[in-house]
């Protein structure tokens, strides 16, 4: 198989360099007369992916993830990650330098107040945090006897000698056949609720609303099609789109005339103060709005009204053509997993495939589709232990033989009519009768949120135990949410829609999410098996309220090797035949002869 187009197997940082990056980060802060500083995993746009020349938490503790933050002082350092990477921080950091903490058990506010002397000064970078965060964080510091400092240029930017430069990549328009909605009719919209909040502007700071506000796309950072700019937008009039005009061509000028004005970046602090000093609030992104945002606005004579971006909302509710369009997508994306998947489960007997393999053909069949753009995340491969790591990146020092046991793999493409995501756990010779009862106790979590029937105004929150409960009754669980939102051809993570403790916003139709319980043992295997699915209006006979559902997005067997039947209901079996029986009548017109073959067989009654 051909090498990899859009992911790479190099890990740009080593855990040989922090103690060195830290030293040099430790001589900076002294000689400004700081005590500590607070490295977070986001650029000013508090962007989930980041472009090099803003990851400076993996520059200076060499952690990958993408999440988590840095906390370091003069005697102390700490990186505090969530769920997904407890496991991973420990392989990557240096840890004669730094202090791995799980965000479960230590908050990093709980963690400044603990180790902060009272009197030390703790800098922070007013662009890399939000409002809320900033608040969080003085409270922390004040509990502990210091101050929080607002540093004017970041310290690490200082010592960092070979930093990137920022991205620059042109701006591309989202044809209408695409998108479903003209911009003018969504800007509409938008200033329809920025009127009812009574603000006279909205500044959007998140890229990705931008990108559906405008209808434009750009490649900024890995895997997700963002340009990282910001935009103003008026009650009334059009919005300005601050970006360098070198990065537009004629066919996206003409896109945007009579849309928005375009501006360049060095204009943007003059036109927030000029917006600013109307009077009318300034409505800023609670999300991502940073707080160098906030403080702009005020030093312009105005106030910031703190809440939610309208955008967020409107763009996480797929229009009838990103529907359709994700459904295109899932098919197109579900005729690579089952070339894959064939062809894994011919190589993977013969002992000498290896995760790095494994990644390179997958991608390699999503792009014999002619349609990929890139993928949509670094592909998660693991075999055996590397499995029980949700979020495990292979690179060439960690690549590994997939030998007998379990293969996981959570990978997806990005589309110009939609963005996909899907986890299998595949079965490699003999399994355990443990790792039977374990994946099909996942399954059973799976079908539990693919059957749901719920009333409207019903939160992620509230279905996220079904997921769990046949995980609770066999003592156990799993430690990432059940479920994200999903973008159109933009993030793979997207809000505000979770399946999770945490997802407190009602779910609507044309939402669309993941679906992706699992279970982990450390040091031996995990299992995850996901797809996406669309919250849908469902009709109940005989019911009396509005009801939901969801649709099944994904089309890609479940390996029928790895499930103890005994465990299932009647409705269970039911649900996996008949899901089985839709990737057979999806997928199978569309592969060839010896993918068709392994498809009839896996997709196949579970009891027959």
């Amino acid at each position: 198989m051909a090498s990899c187009v859009y992911q790479s197997f190099d890990k740009p940082t080593s855990a040989a360099t922090g103690g060195p990056r830290l030293k040099a980060l430790r001589d900076e802060l002294a000689r400004r007369g700081i005590d500590g500083f607070v490295v977070p995993r986001a650029d000013q746009h508090q962007g989930e992916y980041v472009p090099p020349s803003d990851d400076r938490l993996a520059w200076l503790t060499s952690f990958s993830g993408s999440a988590g933050y840095a906390v370091v002082l003069a005697d102390a350092a700490a990186v505090l990650v969530d769920g997904r990477y407890t496991l991973q921080v420990r392989d990557e950091i240096d840890l004669d330098a730094f202090t791995p903490v799980a965000l479960a058990e230590t908050s990093v506010e709980a963690w400044i107040e603990a180790h902060l002397k009272p009197g030390g000064k703790l800098g922070y970078d007013p662009w890399l945090h939000t409002v809320q965060q900033t608040e969080r964080l003085a409270a922390a510091v004040g509990a502990a006897g210091g101050e929080l400092v607002a540093l004017t240029s970041n310290p690490i930017d200082a010592v960092w000698a070979e930093r990137p430069a920022p991205p620059s990549s042109p701006v591309v328009a989202q044809p209408l056949e695409f998108a479903g909605e003209a911009a003018s009719a969504k800007i509409a919209k938008v200033q329809d609720a920025l009127a009812k909040a009574r603000v006279g502007a909205l500044v959007i700071s998140d890229p990705h609303n931008l990108a559906w506000l405008l209808n434009i796309r750009g490649s900024d950072v890995t895997h997700t099609p963002l340009v990282l700019a910001y935009a103003l937008l008026p009650t009334e009039g059009q919005p300005t789109l601050f970006v360098d005009s070198t990065r537009i061509d004629d066919a996206v000028s003409a896109h945007l005339a009579g849309v928005a004005a375009v501006a360049a970046p060095s204009s943007f602090a003059a036109a927030l103060a000029a917006v600013a000093a109307k009077g009318a609030p300034v409505r800023l992104d609670a999300a991502t709005g940073a707080m160098a945002l906030k403080q702009a606005i005020e030093q312009g004579g105005g106030k910031a009204d703190i809440g939610a971006d309208p955008i967020t909302r409107l763009k996480a509710v797929k229009n009838v053509v990103e529907q359709q369009g994700s459904r295109s997508a899932h098919r197109r994306d579900g005729v690579a997993m089952a070339r894959f998947l064939a062809w894994f489960a011919r190589e993977a007997p013969g002992g000498k495939l290896t995760e790095i393999a494994a990644v390179e053909a997958l991608e390699s069949f999503r792009r014999q589709t002619n349609a990929l753009m890139d993928v949509s995340f670094p592909t998660i491969a693991g075999a055996g232990p590397h499995a029980a790591m949700p979020h495990y990146r292979v690179t060439r020092a960690s690549d590994r033989t997939i030998e007998p046991g379990i293969f996981l793999v959570d990978s997806g493409g990005q589309y110009r009519d939609g963005t996909t995501d899907i986890t299998r756990t595949v079965s490699v010779g003999e399994v355990t009768d443990e790792m039977r009862d374990r994946f099909t106790r996942v399954l059973k979590g799976h079908i539990a949120i693919a059957t749901a029937i719920f009333p409207k105004g019903t939160s992620g929150a509230q279905l996220d135990a079904l997921a769990r409960l046949s995980l609770w009754q066999a003592g156990t669980d799993f430690d990432h949410g059940t479920g994200h939102g999903v973008g159109s051809y933009l993030s793979v993570h997207e809000g505000p829609q979770r399946l999770s403790k945490l997802g407190t916003v009602p779910l609507e139709p044309g939402m669309i999410l993941s679906n992706e319980p699992g279970y982990y043992k450390e040091g031996a295997y995990g299992i995850r098996i996901e797809n996406l699915i669309l919250v849908e209006p469902r009709e109940v006979a005989g019911g009396e309220r509005p009801m939901l559902g969801f649709e099944t997005l994904s089309f890609t067997p479940i390996d029928r090797a790895l499930i103890d039947p005994s465990l299932m209901t009647e409705d269970e079996i039911a649900w996996l035949d008949a899901y089985h029986a839709d990737v057979l009548a999806h997928i199978g017109p569309l592969v060839d002869a010896e993918t068709l073959l392994w498809l009839q067989e896996t997709t196949r009654p579970l009891l027959s």
